[in-house]
């Protein structure tokens, strides 16, 4: 079968011949019907850093994906042939200790699909059981295979209240577009968004913010004490920006929230602690989805046909196709970007 695949210790990826891997005990087998890239695969593409420490080259990548199942392993209980699933990426033993204390998502063992393990940008995948999550096949293919990162911003709002609040969101990239929908969905009085793309501000405005800010055009301290005088009841930080910690901290009001799901290019940020401190903010790190809580509320959220995901798919093509995904992602011009497998 043909898989797109980093071979070597360089930028770029490659379409290779691999064999069409075994069921193992404990999993199962998925022909695929779509997929969508992440950030991650394109820091893989573009070996930085990042993926130069932790990839061991050769490696399928892909960790977003959606399928129907065609064949169970020894000791698979709960799934069986013929069920549409849709991947989780983080691998966390049921043996695990953080698993069994509902932490699943920090658990220090996690592996990930894509990353540590062959991933799924193939016409099959063998992922374990448990990643392999139900899915109502009323949701269309193209949402289906990015319920993993659909699921970050589902923890990220749901971190904290969110009916009748105003919810400041910084960055408006694909998560960051989720949030959007997911706060209107679950009643915020107002989602206040900041962006610079202009591209992006456009997504923006489809999926419905309230109010969308420039930092490069618009006064945002300005206009964020006149819509919300005593602060915002919540930040939810999806840019990875060192300014949007002053932001956050200076506009969320005291005994606020700041949710932080986005990731800095420098691990050291200077922010006012004190000021933190003294405003009694509640400041949480949000990593993955909690397992399997967040599946939970994500699949009553897709049930309840409130949110308004197709703005964020931009792009529909062939897995094959991969090279002109990466140059609208390297680009800044794609949301979403869905690839299909058809035969």
């Amino acid at each position: 079968m043909k898989a797109i695949a980093k071979v070597r210790p360089a930028p770029g990826v490659e379409i290779v011949e691999v064999p069409e891997p075994a069921v193992r005990p404990g999993c199962v087998k998925l022909k695929l019907e779509a997929a969508s890239v992440c950030g991650t695969d394109l820091h893989i593409y573009q070996w930085d850093a990042w993926s130069a420490s932790r990839i061991k080259p050769p490696r399928i990548i892909g960790h977003e994906f959606c399928g129907t199942i065609v064949e169970v392993g020894e000791g698979v209980s709960d799934r069986q042939v013929g069920d549409f699933v849709a991947s989780e990426s983080h691998i966390v033993p049921r043996t695990s200790e953080y698993l069994k204390r509902g932490l699943g998502h920090v658990a220090p063992e996690t592996s990930i699909l894509g990353v540590d393990v062959d991933g799924g940008f193939a016409t099959y995948a063998v992922i374990p059981e448990d990643n392999a999550r139900l899915t109502d096949r009323s949701v269309p293919i193209k949402i289906a295979a990015f319920q993993d990162a659909l699921g970050n911003a589902v923890h990220t709002v749901m971190d904290g209240p969110v009916a009748g609040q105003t919810i400041l969101i910084t960055g408006m990239g694909p998560i960051g577009l989720f949030a959007v929908t997911i706060c209107k969905a679950l009643g915020a009085e107002k989602v206040i968004v900041t962006e610079v793309s202009p591209y992006r501000i456009g997504l923006a405005e489809a999926v419905g913010a309230d109010v969308i800010l420039n930092p490069t055009k618009d006064d945002v301290a300005s206009e964020l004490r006149r819509i919300a005088p005593q602060g915002v009841d919540g930040t939810l930080e999806m840019s990875g920006h060192p300014s949007s910690m002053d932001l956050a901290i200076d506009h969320t009001r005291p005994g606020g929230r700041i949710s932080l799901l986005g990731l800095f290019k420098d691990n050291c940020q200077t922010i006012n602690l004190n000021q933190a401190i003294f405003k009694g903010l509640a400041i949480h790190g949000i990593v993955g989805r909690k397992l399997w809580e967040t599946w939970d509320q994500m699949g009553e959220l897709l049930a309840s046909g409130k949110l308004n995901l197709d703005p964020v798919v931009t792009h529909v093509m062939p897995y094959l196709e991969f090279e002109r995904a990466m140059e609208l992602m390297s680009a800044g011009q794609a949301g979403k970007v869905v690839f299909t497998f058809d035969d």
